[in-house]
C-alpha cells in the first residue's frame, strides 16, 4: 500500500511538471504554425491532452474481449465530458479566485470571449444530446452513425482554426523550457518539447489511474464507483493541470479553450468508437451522467451568453458532480 501511495503522488507530480512543459511548448508550437491563441487551446492542447483517455476508450471497445471491458470504454466516453463540464470549469474559477491579487485583478470576472464560448457550449450540447439519445435506442444502422461524430469534430477543428484569435497577454510567451536561450525557438524544438511532455503525461496518467484503482481495491470500493467517479477525474487531470497553469499566468481564455476543445473531442471521437464497436446502450448511471452533464452545459451556456462571467459562478458548477457522486454511491451501496 505504501508503494501504491508513493507512486500515486509521484505520478500526480509528474503530470503537473510535464504539463508545465507541454503548455509552454504548445504555445510556441502554435506561434510557429501561425495559429491564434484560442485555436492553440481548443485544437492543439486539447487534442494532445485528450489522447490518454481516448486511448483508454479505443483499447476497451476495440480489443475488449468481454462486455465488461467494452462497458469500461463506454463509461470513459461518458465520464470524461461530465468531469470537464463540472470539475474542470470549477477549477478555472477557483484558480482565478486564488490568484486574483497576483494577477492584479479588481474583480472576479473571467476574461474570455463570451460569444465564442457560448457558441462552443451550444455546439457541444447538440452533439452530446445526440450521443445520449443514441444510447437509449437500438436500430440496424446505428453503428454507421459514428461517422456523424467524426465529421462533427472535423468541422469543429476547421472552424476553430479559421476563427482563431489572440489577445496581447497571450502573445507574451515564456522562453521555451528546453532552449531558454533562444528568443525565437524553431518549430522543431517546440514540437519536440511538446511531444516529450505528452509522452510523460501519458505514462504518468496511466500510472496515476492504475494506483487509484489499486487504492480503490485496497479500500474495498465498488469497481463501478471507481470507474464512474474516480477514473474519469484521473484521466482528465492533464486538462485540469493545464487550466491551473494558464490561469496562474492570467490566460484563462486559453484555459477555458483547452477545456472546451477537450470536451468536444470527448463528445465525438470516443463516442464514434463506442458506437462503431459496442451496442452503445446506457444503463441507469450512464443515463444520469448524461443528464447531469447536459444540465452543466446548459448552465455554462447561459453564463457565457450573458457576456459577463464571475469566477465564483464557475466554482458552483462543481456541485453537479457532487450530485452525480451521491447518486452513484446510493445506487451501488444502498442495497
Amino acid at each position: 500500500m505504501l508503494q501504491t501511495l508513493i507512486l500515486f503522488f509521484l505520478s500526480a507530480g509528474a503530470i503537473y511538471w510535464a504539463c508545465e512543459y507541454f503548455v509552454n511548448g504548445i504555445e510556441w508550437l502554435g506561434r510557429r504554425m501561425n495559429l491564434g491563441a484560442t485555436a492553440v487551446g481548443t485544437v492543439l492542447a486539447a487534442f494532445g491532452t485528450a489522447l490518454p483517455e481516448s486511448a483508454v476508450t479505443f483499447m476497451a471497445v476495440v480489443f475488449g474481449d468481454t462486455p465488461a471491458h467494452k462497458d469500461l470504454g463506454v463509461g470513459a466516453a461518458m465520464g470524461g465530458p461530465l468531469v470537464l463540464a463540472t470539475l474542470a470549469y470549477a477549477v478555472v474559477g477557483f484558480a482565478l479566485l486564488m490568484n486574483r491579487r497576483q494577477l492584479n485583478r479588481a474583480s472576479f470576472e473571467v476574461k474570455v470571449d463570451h460569444r465564442r464560448l457560448s457558441r462552443d457550449q451550444a455546439a457541444f450540447l447538440a452533439v452530446f444530446v445526440l450521443k445520449v439519445t443514441l444510447g437509449l435506442v437500438a436500430f440496424a444502422i446505428k453503428p454507421w452513425l459514428g461517422v456523424v461524430f467524426l465529421v462533427a469534430y472535423a468541422v469543429y477543428v476547421w472552424r476553430e482554426i479559421q476563427d482563431g484569435d489572440t489577445v496581447p497577454e497571450e502573445e507574451e510567451l515564456e522562453p521555451l523550457k528546453i532552449r531558454p536561450a533562444l528568443e525565437e525557438p524553431s518549430l522543431g524544438w517546440a514540437a519536440l518539447q511538446s511531444l516529450l511532455a505528452l509522452v510523460v503525461i501519458g505514462v504518468a496518467s496511466h500510472t496515476f489511474v492504475a494506483q487509484l484503482e489499486a487504492i480503490g481495491t485496497a479500500l474495498d470500493w465498488s469497481p463501478h464507483v471507481v470507474a464512474l467517479l474516480l477514473s474519469p477525474v484521473a484521466t482528465e487531470l492533464p486538462e485540469t493541470m493545464n487550466a491551473l497553469i494558464w490561469v496562474r499566468q492570467g490566460k484563462e481564455r486559453l484555459a477555458l479553450a483547452n477545456i472546451s476543445g477537450a470536451m468536444m473531442i470527448q463528445a465525438t471521437i470516443p463516442s464514434a468508437l463506442g458506437i462503431f464497436f459496442t451496442p452503445w446502450h446506457f444503463d441507469g448511471p450512464l443515463l444520469v451522467a448524461g443528464l447531469v452533464t447536459t444540465v452543466a452545459i446548459v448552465f455554462l451556456w447561459a453564463l457565457f451568453r450573458r457576456g459577463s462571467v464571475d469566477g465564483r459562478a464557475l466554482v458552483t458548477v462543481s456541485a453537479l458532480y457532487g450530485v452525480f457522486g451521491a447518486f452513484v454511491l446510493q445506487h451501488f451501496y444502498a442495497s
